[in-house]
């Protein structure tokens, strides 16, 4: 009765975790992302140490943990970050700019440090936190004193990944679970930048109550976050070019309850001239089955020392564990949704279909939407959309047509050392977006 107590509670507040939940878990300020799914016998390897997830069960997302080594081994213990740093920066980062100090004067020969991996294995050995050894390494430094404040946070900062690495419990969201894929693998989600997939929802016009026709190409984060946007409110539907729908597997990270399950529905054998006379090539299918490829890239998933990921997500799990056991995602739709699409039509449309060419997927797709329905197509290149673009002026199929191309520029903001990031994404691909019109 306690785990189903949990179970009920974990539903009614969505912002704690609890056992069977997929999070993204960021290591030292997004050195490391990795998806995993909470358990008393997951675990994950930090450093050189494997520890527990149990502790991140009943957490709230947004907190905080640190390694530390116990009795019984490495362990992540919670701590509040608010009261280190903070003072840092109030004492020593807004200190007056006629410093004198530089690093002219230093010689990186590796003489600084007295401290040997000797002493620093018997202070672990000790039971020596990461903190301590971390400021037993700033005493022992020859340099230290020397340097500027700038360089002494940096070496500081650095130390502390090493000896006291932070974890950072964060839900995974459209917006988060974007960031780490396109951070470690850009062409699972055919580079579709953060900014990209929130401007490609705001001109296909999605919002509660829709009746969206996707084409979802990008491992299923597109179709993810067109049913976060949604709620649950309204249907989204998720069409493919074939026999076999794309895989979804991105889709089973959002950790969506009953109401957004049941949003995502299937035609399992319908197609597109059952709803409105059109191509018998594109099958409308729900954005949820069940997947047998892993839930994210092995570039984001960390290998165990037994090789099997730390994900822990089975293939036999439904995408959602706690609330969704009944209603499976991705089912066949109603008949009288089906009906409703075939007589008014969908509200909008919105493409992420990089390895398709976009005129040939809006030509049978745009007759299935409403009139004055909106579309979006994301493209990673400029011609493709600007033939569609053509060819729908030409067959005078819509208005509004317009080319947009996302740019995004991430600062340092830091005192006297504002600037752009020296690494970032300098190209985030295009988006046409338009309006249908009635062909009378």
């Amino acid at each position: 009765m306690a785990g189903t107590n949990n179970q009920i509670d974990s539903v009614q507040n969505p912002r704690m975790t609890w056992e069977g939940c997929s999070v993204l878990l960021d290591i030292n300020d997004g050195d490391r992302l990795v998806f995993a799914r909470l358990s008393a016998a997951a675990k994950l390897k930090i450093g050189n140490k494997n520890c527990s997830l149990q502790p991140l069960i009943g957490c709230s997302f947004g907190s905080v943990f640190r390694v530390e080594t116990g009795i019984g081994g490495p362990y992540l213990s919670r701590f509040n970050p608010s009261s280190e740093g903070n003072n840092d920066k109030e004492n020593n980062g807004f200190q007056s700019k006629e410093e004198s100090r530089d690093n002219r004067a230093l010689v990186d020969d590796n003489k600084a440090q007295s401290l040997t991996g000797e002493d620093i294995d018997a202070m672990r050995r000790e039971g020596a936190t990461g903190d301590e050894i971390v400021e037993a390494l700033i005493a022992n430094s020859a340099t230290f004193e020397k340097k500027t404040l700038f360089s002494q946070e940096k070496y500081r900062i650095k130390k502390q990944k090493k000896y006291a690495p932070k974890v950072l419990l964060r839900r995974p969201l459209a917006r988060s679970i974007c960031e780490a894929y396109f951070k470690k693998y850009p062409a699972r989600i055919g580079f579709l930048r953060v900014d990209t997939l929130s401007l490609l929802l705001s001109m296909a016009n999605v919002f509660a109550n829709s009746e969206v026709l996707v084409v979802d190409m990008v491992g299923g984060l597109l179709t993810g976050a067109v049913a976060e946007r949604m709620g649950g409110m309204g249907h989204v539907c998720s069409t493919y070019a074939g026999n076999a729908p794309y895989p979804m597997e991105i889709v089973r990270i959002f950790n969506f309850g009953i109401d957004i399950c049941k949003s995502l529905s299937s035609s399992k054998n319908g197609t597109s001239k059952q709803i409105g006379e059109h191509d018998d090539s594109l099958s409308v299918e729900g954005g949820l089955k069940d997947q047998t490829s892993p839930v994210c890239p092995e570039e984001i998933c960390d290998e165990s020392e037994n090789g099997k990921s730390n994900i822990l997500l089975e293939d036999s799990l439904s995408p959602v564990i706690r609330s969704c056991k009944s209603v499976k995602a991705g089912e066949k739709a109603p008949e009288e949704v089906v009906k409703l699409w075939k007589e008014n039509g969908f509200s909008s449309l919105i493409v992420a279909a990089p390895d398709l060419d976009p005129w040939s997927l809006v030509k049978d797709l745009l007759p299935l939407l409403a009139s004055s329905a909106t579309f979006a197509i994301y493209h990673q290149f400029l011609q493709p959309l600007a033939t569609c673009m053509h060819n729908l002026q030409l067959e005078k199929m819509a208005i509004g047509l317009q080319i947009s191309e996302p740019w995004l520029r991430e600062y340092q903001v830091l005192p006297s050392r504002t600037h752009p990031c020296m690494q970032m994404s300098a190209f985030g691909g295009y988006i046409l977006s338009g309006t249908k019109i009635c062909n009378v």
